[in-house]
């Protein structure tokens, strides 16, 4: 395994990267002499990183719960997927997460597979919560997680057409829709701190956490100055609450 090597100036502080971040800069090393810094703009994806995290400080919700995935570390074992059918009794037609595959391009023209798992975003903004006529859905004061209350689900799947991440599927024996939680009824409202398929994962692709604590690894991933940090379709105003980032 080749060593990876930080190019970043020691006396530079995080706080000076983040300037330099907000400026669509960032960071690649020290001119002669030292004095100078050696900066790159930021790709499309890089630059829009910091933004999308705005609005996510001095959150409401205590603990609000979040997930970081580390998509370059997925290999597709699928382990995750299977931990999560298991615990939370999903049927061989649905679903609560997933991995997609795309393929890219590295510099010399060669293709390799990029895998990226996807589940509910619990959404700062849930479309699908504004939507339901029934409120079988709803946002979770404490939390923030958006769950699924199957008992006032009418199966008309108003939340299903609303939802951007395309994160729930109609469960046809209970006769309702249903969706990734976060394992709260399986795992976490019984002590567990986290959730199956973050157990199950053997390269600690997805890490789960409180966003709202800073001592948190969820917290201390996503604001690393000098790492860009995404979230999946920002456009919709949902501000989903999984991250995405490479080591």
């Amino acid at each position: 395994m080749k060593e990876k090597r930080s190019t970043k100036p020691d006396y530079v502080t995080d706080e000076e990267r983040r300037e330099f971040l907000k400026l669509g800069l960032k960071i690649t090393g020290v001119m002669a002499g030292g004095t100078v810094l050696s900066l790159m703009p930021l790709s499309d994806q890089e630059a829009g990183a910091v933004v999308k995290l705005e609005g996510y400080e001095n959150t409401q919700y205590k603990p609000h719960y979040c997930m970081v995935i580390r998509q370059n570390d997925c290999v597709d074992c699928q382990k995750c997927m299977e931990a999560c059918v298991k615990t939370n009794h999903v049927p061989e037609y649905g679903f609560r997460t997933t991995i997609l595959e795309k393929t890219a391009e590295d510099d010399s023209g060669n293709t390799f597979p990029v895998f990226m798992p996807v589940l509910c975003n619990h959404c700062m903004n849930p479309p699908c919560v504004r939507v339901c006529p029934t409120k079988a859905t709803t946002k979770d004061p404490k939390t923030g997680i958006v769950l699924m209350h199957i008992e006032k689900c009418i199966g008309c799947k108003t939340c299903m057409a609303a939802c951007p991440y395309n994160a729930r599927y109609y469960n046809e024996e209970k006769k309702a829709i249903d969706k990734c939680n976060f394992c709260w009824d399986t795992r976490l409202s019984k002590g567990e701190k986290e959730t199956a398929c973050v157990a199950a994962c053997p390269a600690h692709v997805r890490v789960f956490g409180d966003l709202s604590d800073r001592n948190s690894e969820v917290w201390k991933l996503i604001h690393q100055p000098d790492k860009a940090v995404w979230v999946l379709r920002p456009e919709t105003g949902a501000r989903p609450c999984i991250f995405y980032m490479n080591d």
